[in-house]
């Protein structure tokens, strides 16, 4: 299995970017999953997941964000808008609940 993250980078507050994760080992389409985020020091925190169509976010990118996934690219997105200086942390992709295993993220950096 491995969780392909990409397209973080450096951007500034009110601009936007958008994720992407590539997914082997099995199908998406067929799990629900989730983009999470950590910042250094805390947990890993959902921010958003989808499941048979329906999309679920954390309160704080609510509005912001959006989750998508592309079945037969067996590839998620994260169309992230408005970024704002705390959204900036390291962006994983997983089923959720998570697997053990995860990618090594990639990591999104929103300047004031």
């Amino acid at each position: 299995v491995q969780l392909q993250a990409s397209g973080g980078g450096l951007v500034q507050a009110g601009g936007s970017l958008t994720l992407s994760c590539v997914v082997s080992g099995f199908t998406a389409a067929y799990y629900p999953m989730a983009w999470y985020r950590q910042t250094p020091g805390n947990e890993r925190e959902l921010v958003a997941g989808i499941n048979t169509g329906r999309t679920a976010y954390a309160d704080s990118v609510k509005g912001r964000f959006t989750i998508s996934r592309h079945a037969m690219e067996n590839t998620m997105y994260l169309y992230m808008n408005n970024l704002k200086p705390e959204d900036t942390a390291v962006y994983y992709c997983n089923q959720r609940p998570a697997l053990s295993i995860w990618g090594q993220g990639t990591q999104v950096t929103v300047s004031s």
